[in-house]
């Protein structure tokens, strides 16, 4: 007999046996799920390892690509010490996402819309999609340059032919979780094997490398723009959304030890994968820098690295490193456009479940997701060619720095909440780092859009009627960011997680004297959404 979606929803479970909540945590029936044994073992990092992977992906698509070769081409290497400082806020925040889906079994989107009115959910899903389809422009544009440095494709054949990676997407559900994570790893550590080898090979000064790392320095505007798109492509908006869903593909022990230990590991597979994201990127502008800053080029060279973008950067690696180092790049490329598919896939996912609570088929989800980023993909690759594909990244990058704060600020001030995350909310240390960095973020945001605005104001030319209409046009776009922004930082949080919905005075007693394996509170299961698909209902007896 069948069973209804209400009797299969999973709920959370206190020590007498009586029902906490009737809110399902993420309603799938079982069963692709890994279990993390109670005991202390070594063996249980292996099995938290995967999602820190998946996440990194996002530091190292082809968008942080394009904006590495530009920021090295330029600025030689500078601007080093933003992807450092990028990285280090970047583990932070992720982590903090992880702790979010670790403590409370439910992903940032749906505290989202449990937290939030109606006419803000809506916004703030809206903002999410754009933010997804942002991230996924780099991924088709890098792709399809990708195609063209290995097989001579068009740009914009090779844009069109970018739709195949949801086949792809396909082919690798039907194995499973741990095997896609094992897939994503091989790609990341493809990317850094070839990028290693071209940096080798371009032999940077170390010294200068190193003072980038610890010297900051912005000279000029550009440098602003290009720092902000760095900081854009390194933190992701999606990631965040990403990050707190796929720690629920682990069946954690619900007990003080089970959770402290989800939470450490998380935390060390993250910095161990974002660390080499981080010298991935770290090698892209030190080549990139090495090559632009040559005695050697010839003036064509020279013109390709005053405008440099992802097809120029094969052409100038051939002249210079070899023909071999632009083939690494291409498979380093690919390697990164279709991995950033798959995880970009999973976010969409995730924002449409949290936000809406409605789900697609994972391949319908792609399909929506690809087209809306191949069509101003594929206007702009047929107008302005390989150049204007390569400035639609450089945009890309610098929309998802501008929507980062509509999801940073609510994964800050959920994790900051006694009433969300019980005796695991962050210490006041964490809090006032996490918040210190987010508004470092917003500042630089802000201050480049006025400026930038500004500029072009003063610049363009236009009538004085015009630029007075334009100059009220942008001022009110400003007032309602920061609007939006304030709303969401001063609105308390109202709800409270199911899951602490018992005394938290008697948790906190328990957190304080008990030992750490004592048992609190246990939950059936956290059920991953990743793989295998949902079955129906009617498939259950």
């Amino acid at each position: 007999m069948a069973v209804n979606r209400a009797a299969t929803q999973r709920q959370f479970i206190v020590g007498n046996g009586s029902s906490l909540s009737n809110v399902p945590l993420m309603d799938s029936v079982d069963t692709d799920q890994i279990i993390v044994s109670e005991a202390k073992s070594w063996k249980n990092f292996f099995a938290y390892m995967g999602p820190g992977f998946l996440v990194s992906i996002a530091y190292i698509d082809p968008g942080n690509f394009e904006t590495d070769l530009q920021a090295g081409a330029q600025y030689k290497y500078e601007l080093l010490w933003i992807i450092l400082v990028a990285s280090c806020a970047a583990l932070v925040i992720q982590s903090l996402a992880a702790n979010l889906g670790v403590v409370t079994g439910k992903h940032l989107s749906e505290h989202c819309r449990a937290e939030y009115p109606k006419v803000p959910n809506f916004l703030l899903w809206v903002i999410a999609e754009i933010a997804i389809v942002a991230c996924d422009i780099p991924e088709v544009i890098g792709t399809a340059f990708a195609l063209n440095m290995l097989f001579n494709i068009p740009v914009w054949c090779g844009v069109l032919l970018t739709g195949l990676s949801t086949l792809m997407f396909l082919a690798l559900q039907q194995y499973g979780v741990r095997k896609l994570e094992f897939f994503i790893a091989l790609l990341v550590f493809t990317m850094a094997a070839c990028f290693f080898a071209e940096l080798s090979y371009a032999n940077p000064s170390s010294q200068e490398v190193l003072k980038g790392l610890f010297v900051p320095q912005l000279k000029g505007n550009g440098a602003t723009g290009l720092a902000i798109s760095l900081l854009g492509a390194m933190v992701m908006p999606h990631n965040l959304f990403l990050h707190s869903a796929l720690v629920l593909s682990r069946k954690i022990p619900r007990s003080i030890h089970g959770i402290k230990e989800a939470c450490r590991y998380y935390t060390i597979e993250s910095a161990f994968a974002l660390t080499v994201a981080f010298l991935i990127n770290v090698s892209v502008i030190s080549v990139s820098g090495a090559i632009c800053d040559s005695s050697n080029l010839n003036p064509e060279d020279k013109r390709s690295c005053s405008d440099l973008d992802l097809n120029k950067a094969s052409f100038l690696l051939k002249n210079v490193l070899g023909n071999w180092s632009s083939k690494l790049f291409a498979i380093a490329l690919l390697a990164s456009g279709q991995s950033s598919t798959i995880t970009g896939t999973y976010a969409g996912q995730y924002v449409m479940q949290g936000f809406l609570d409605l789900r697609l088929r994972p391949w319908i989800r792609n399909l929506l997701t690809r087209s809306l980023a191949i069509i101003p993909s594929l206007v702009v690759a047929l107008i302005g060619g390989s150049s204007g594909a390569g400035k639609l990244i450089i945009i890309a990058s610098m929309i998802l720095s501008f929507e980062l704060p509509f999801a940073l600020i609510p994964l800050l001030k959920f994790t900051s909440s006694k009433t969300k995350m019980g005796p695991y909310v962050n210490s006041k240390k964490i809090s006032a780092i996490t918040w210190v960095i987010g508004s470092l973020i917003m500042g630089i945001n802000i201050y480049y859009i006025v400026t930038s605005f500004m500029k072009l104001l003063l610049h363009s030319g236009l009538r004085t009627v015009v630029a007075v209409f334009s100059g009220i046009f942008g001022c009110s776009g400003l007032l309602i960011y920061m609007a939006g922004i304030l709303y969401l930082v001063v609105r308390k949080n109202k709800e409270i997680t199911p899951l602490l919905a018992m005394e938290q005075a008697e948790i906190g007693q328990k957190c304080n004297n008990s030992d750490d394996q004592t048992v609190i509170h246990h939950r059936e299961d956290i059920v991953s959404m990743q793989l295998p698909p949902e079955r129906p209902a009617a498939d259950l007896e």
